[in-house]
């Protein structure tokens, strides 16, 4: 007990740490204000009248949980340049070199990166509210949609921070950021699936942000949720994006944690 006492004190210094260095940092805070407002206007507004998503249906009900997951998947850029820029600088051996548990730093971060993230959700979900955005489901199916939000947000964390160790510049890290690009594109975030060529409907049905998308717009109520003949990530999305989240932790908690202890 006592060394898991000291394990969580030590995580929590990280988290401290991290979010202090937020002060010094504008730009990425100017970013996440402006992110939601920025997508909802052009893809909302500029291009929702274009893109059919339905009889009827409202687009930017149908967006704002693409949005939401949208954001979740970019942030692992933002995480995994900070993680790059410290081991570059030196701080993750200065860290290494402290008495200190060796599962401190890697879940410090995933713990900081947890708490901008929800700090975001806010923001961009009152974004929404004030474009018409509505959960229609309760407060019940609401909680549990930003609950899976969040556990997706710390699963893919950890997707970060191995490869900010593995990476070691913030340079580099930052020409990584665009390979997020298709994991997005390729899915249902902004367009119904249905109309896609057959390669990338089959790559767009099996893409973990689909069906995290799917399982947002099921719990909040919102357009888009399959009623026909579906894949199984697509018709059971909640089921798919746990399972998805679970090989996640499975894999790259270790592995984080192990690159931390022995880098080399």
């Amino acid at each position: 007990m006592t060394t898991i006492r000291h394990g969580l004190g030590d995580g929590a210094m990280i988290v401290h740490r991290n979010l202090l260095q937020l002060r010094h940092s504008p730009g990425a805070i100017a970013g996440a204000v402006m992110f939601p407002l920025a997508f909802v206007v052009l893809f909302g507004y500029v291009f929702g009248s274009a893109i059919p998503v339905g009889q009827g249906a409202n687009y930017r009900e149908y967006l704002m949980p693409g949005l939401f997951v949208m954001g979740i998947v970019m942030g692992v850029t933002a995480s995994m340049i900070e993680v790059a820029g410290d081991t570059g600088l030196g701080v993750m051996d200065r860290l290494r070199s402290m008495p200190i548990a060796r599962s401190a730093v890697p879940f410090g971060q995933t713990g900081s990166d947890l708490i901008v993230a929800t700090a975001t959700l806010v923001l961009m979900a009152a974004t929404g509210l004030l474009v018409g955005w509505r959960a229609h489901n309760g407060i019940a199916a609401t909680a549990a949609a930003f609950g899976l939000l969040l556990l997706l947000q710390y699963a893919m964390s950890w997707i970060a921070i191995y490869l900010g160790t593995l990476v070691k510049n913030k340079e580099t890290a930052a020409k990584l950021g665009p390979l997020t690009m298709p994991l997005t594109m390729i899915s249902n975030v902004f367009v119904p699936i249905d109309g896609m060529p057959a390669v990338l409907r089959f790559l767009a049905e099996w893409n973990p942000v689909s069906a995290a998308v799917t399982a947002c717009r099921e719990l909040f109520g919102n357009p888009g949720v399959p009623t026909g003949d579906a894949t199984w990530p697509l018709a059971h999305p909640v089921l798919a994006t746990l399972a998805w989240c679970a090989f996640i932790l499975a894999v790259f908690v270790p592995l984080s944690i192990r690159r931390f202890a022995r880098p080399y």
